[in-house]
């Protein structure tokens, strides 16, 4: 069995993202990864060079600006990384540049790609999210962070990104997939505010317009949440220094829930049982 990795990375050191972090992260279950560098404003091909691995294999790519709407440009920049995948593997590990995969699920997901190598009907792993908020001790823990999607496909050339690059489409349909009992760590809401203000104008560019990005990033507040816990568990090692050097102070006040009456119940339906009622499902889960 052989597993190819595969990831998009732009402007990683302008918008700080734990780029060096999330490719480690996946580097032990992979035989190869491609990353993919956009035609960058900063020195993120040398960040991605100063990686000590063998396993990676750099392709530059330039993204196209009248790709906006939707942000469909991170779609077709992830086929293109798809693309470059070695043809005799089995499976592609797709990883994004603020997400990260704890060591202690790594035989996991060994274990359930070799398990479903010869299954055809699976399309592709299911994992589920952790969403990291304003700092490391905070997690997003309501229905707006999405709590499932799908990370492992086939090597198949009809698979194919959809809409901004958050999951997969074959031929156009949902791909079948099989869950897993292994999590992504999203730290994509987690920086010092300034940074995040930047990261927010320069991200929402992808969708929206400059005067759009700049009042979204001006509006931006780590108060404005709807819920959040405390995060008990541990991080991904590779995540430590990233952590040790965290130089901003959050304090965020858990017990708040700024809900609707609907959502309030949803989420203490969920929390009771574990089931997210109405969910939005990106995949058919066989």
């Amino acid at each position: 069995m052989k597993i190819s990795g595969f990831t998009i990375i732009k402007n990683a050191v302008i918008n700080d993202y734990p780029i060096v972090e999330a490719i480690t992260s996946i580097l032990p279950v992979i035989d190869e990864m491609i990353v993919s560098v956009g035609d960058c404003e900063d020195e993120t091909r040398k960040l991605i060079e100063s990686i000590p691995s063998d396993k990676i294999k750099i392709v530059d790519s330039v993204w196209d600006p009248a790709l906006r709407e939707g942000g469909r440009v991170l779609a077709v920049e992830t086929d293109k990384a798809f693309a470059h995948i070695s043809p005799d593997s089995d499976w592609a590990f797709y990883i994004q540049a603020d997400e990260v995969v704890h060591e202690q699920y790594h035989a996991t997901i060994k274990a359930e790609a070799e398990k479903y190598l010869n299954d055809k009907k699976v399309d592709g792993l299911l994992f589920k999210y952790t969403h990291f908020y304003g700092s490391y001790d905070y997690v997003g823990d309501s229905r707006k962070w999405y709590h499932r999607e799908i990370r492992l496909i086939r090597n198949d050339k009809n698979i194919q990104s959809y809409r901004d690059a958050q999951g997969f489409r074959k031929n156009n349909k949902k791909l079948h997939v099989k869950l897993i009992d292994a999590y992504i760590y999203h730290y994509g809401w987690v920086k010092n505010p300034a940074k995040m203000k930047e990261k927010i104008k320069n991200l929402h560019k992808l969708w929206h317009d400059d005067r759009s990005s700049e009042l979204m990033a001006a509006l931006f507040d780590y108060n404005d949440f709807d819920s959040i816990d405390k995060f008990t568990g541990t991080h991904p090692s590779v995540m430590y220094k990233r952590i040790e050097a965290q130089n901003w102070n959050t304090e965020l006040d858990v017990t708040q829930k700024k809900m609707s009456l609907k959502k309030q119940f949803l989420y203490w339906f969920e929390k009771q049982t574990g089931i997210r009622l109405f969910d939005y499902k990106n995949y058919k889960i066989i």
